[in-house]
């Protein structure tokens, strides 16, 4: 694993700090305390303990999001996070919290040259593919909702894009002058789809709902909309819908005779806020 990154880990169970080293025919993060993480081949470390509840997005999921965001119809929203990194930030640690494939990660270490980056996600099927995401970056197996592997005040940058915020945690590993960065959608994205082919809906109170999330620990110090409309074809509308939370609602065949009856190429909004907020 990337040097860098492993230097601003910490062990899940003593929270001291994790070296790599050989571990039989592998290589493993180990602490002082004896503590042993396996780094998978694929290389990413898995440092959830205890073993999460929830395995997190199928591989089936991933391919999906993999492929449609490797068609380019998400660059725009890749291109603003980079530019809010290369203006509020200074070149460190940054980390993507529920990174998935490492995508949005990947485009931020390609804006902020000296910097590294670590990608957190359950998904073990997401890993496999952000641990390749970057020369630069890492990946780690960890539950969003519980305490990160990460050292106190170590990243200079946190990302979270379409993904759960975990505010208490988020301000202890964020350094003082450091910058979270908030991706969201609003209510008008995918809403050409969500009638047609039963998708979820998102409320007109979404932004305020991630405010709170982030409860008393950051403040909100720039906010910006973004808006594209896509032209995608069936098989891209069916992995828009199969990568992300409808996924888990949808009948798959129900899906695909409904997206059939849709006109080709589908105009679809894509709409999303990226806000920055600081410590408080």
């Amino acid at each position: 694993m990337y040097a860098p990154v492993v230097a601003c880990l910490r062990c899940p169970l003593c929270h001291g700090g994790l070296a790599e080293t050989e571990a039989g025919s592998g290589r493993a993060l180990r602490c002082v305390q004896g503590h042993s993480f396996d780094i998978a081949k694929q290389g990413y470390a898995n440092l959830c303990c205890p073993p999460p509840a929830y395995a997190g997005d199928t591989p089936a999921m991933v391919a999906s999001r993999a492929a449609f965001l490797e068609a380019g119809h998400y660059h725009f929203i890749a291109a603003a996070i980079s530019a809010a990194a290369r203006e509020r930030c200074a070149n460190g640690l940054v980390v993507e919290a529920g990174a998935g494939t490492g995508y949005y990660l990947g485009a931020v270490l390609d804006a902020l040259p000296e910097s590294s980056g670590l990608a957190l996600d359950i998904s073990k099927a997401a890993l496999r593919r952000a641990a390749r995401a970057h020369p630069r970056a890492g990946a780690a197996l960890c539950d969003i909702w519980r305490s990160l592997p990460v050292a106190d005040a170590s990243a200079t940058l946190l990302l979270s894009v379409f993904s759960p915020r975990n505010g208490a945690e988020f301000e202890r590993v964020l350094a003082r002058d450091g910058a979270l960065v908030v991706v969201a959608p609003t209510a008008e994205h995918m809403r050409e789809l969500i009638g047609p082919l039963g998708l979820l809906s998102i409320g007109h109170d979404k932004d305020e709902a991630v405010a709170a999330s982030l409860g008393a620990h950051f403040e909100r110090v720039e906010e910006q909309r973004h808006d594209a409309l896509l032209q995608l074809t069936h098989d891209e509308v069916q992995a828009l819908v199969l990568m992300g939370p409808s996924a888990w609602h949808v009948d798959a065949a129900q899906l695909t005779a409904a997206i059939a009856q849709l006109p080709e190429p589908v105009a679809v909004t894509a709409s999303v806020t990226v806000s920055v907020f600081r410590l408080v």
